[in-house]
């Protein structure tokens, strides 16, 4: 059954990339976003698959990885994440998702028979993974590494050859997947280019910062979150209010199937106890009705 509903913004966890070449700053800039999305370095989980460089700035807390060597499959990042959660990690950083896509060019180059069908042996493994980083119950950083080239600019008179950022090592349409998506050049500078919160497309470039990762929390903090609409389940008096409830949020449906329908149980035990209508006999007692029914 289709039913409209009054939009409503829901508290969210962010699910966010960076993007840039070599060199660019992407897990620097990964980790001061997680910590301004926590505030504790201890809640910080980085997934490691850039040859220990998460180690590289240990200096800022006491933050943690996992390693994952050389094994680099969608089904390894996804059983890291899960590590991660039941950990109680509150922003999981993966650097960087570019090995998981290499694996998987590598992984159908080796399949026999025909090419192009040989990709449903693979889209399937890479949704996978990525349905896992959406739906995750925390923050999720993703980074990306970019292929490179260089173009020549003028500086002070003369060309010189830059290194600048061409397109992410990651399956076409990725950023579609992203809330927002930072393009850091090698100048450590920061550009969104996709943005869904508004916060910073149209900006002019900027360094990330804690800062930065207390604004994006301060957006994900506004709206709708699962224990609210808890209380107005618990508190609704009717089925017609509970089936409002449940018709206003229907994103919330698989966390709070229990609760509704827990819900419901009581309301309809309510609404089946019989009612007792005692009226006292006017007539057959006159002025001592009042009396004759305390009595």
């Amino acid at each position: 059954m289709l039913n409209l509903r009054v939009s409503s913004k829901k508290q969210a966890k962010i699910k966010l990339a960076l993007q840039g070449c070599a060199g660019s700053g992407k897990t620097y800039s990964a980790l001061l976003l997680a910590y301004g999305l926590c505030n504790d370095w201890t809640k910080i989980a980085i997934i490691d698959s850039e040859n220990g460089s998460a180690d590289l700035y240990a200096h800022l807390g006491a933050y943690n990885v996992l390693s994952l060597s050389d094994n680099f499959t969608p089904e390894t990042y996804i059983q890291a994440i899960e590590v991660c959660e039941g950990a109680g990690m509150e922003v999981i950083i993966i650097d960087s998702i570019s090995q998981c896509w290499d694996n998987l060019l590598e992984y159908h180059a080796g399949l026999q028979g025909n090419s192009f069908t040989n990709w449903q042996k693979v889209t399937p493994r890479i949704n996978a993974f990525m349905q896992k980083v959406l739906q995750s119950g925390s923050h999720v950083i993703c980074t990306m590494r970019c292929k490179q080239d260089y173009v020549l600019s003028e500086k002070n008179g003369k060309m010189i050859p830059e290194k600048v950022g061409l397109k992410a090592v990651m399956r076409d349409g990725i950023d579609y997947e992203f809330t927002i998506v930072f393009d850091i050049n090698m100048k450590h500078q920061t550009i969104a280019s996709k943005d869904r919160t508004n916060l910073f497309i149209g900006k002019p470039d900027f360094t990330i910062t804690p800062a930065t990762g207390q604004i994006i929390l301060d957006w994900c903090n506004d709206g709708v979150n699962l224990e609210m609409i808890r209380s107005k389940i618990k508190s609704s008096k009717t089925i017609e209010e509970l089936t409002a409830i449940y018709h206003q949020f229907p994103e919330w449906y698989q966390q709070l199937t229990s609760d509704f329908m827990q819900k419901k149980e009581v309301l309809m035990d309510k609404q089946n106890q019989p009612t007792i209508n005692y009226t006292p006999n006017y007539i057959r007692y006159g002025n001592n009705a009042v009396a004759a029914s305390q009595s």
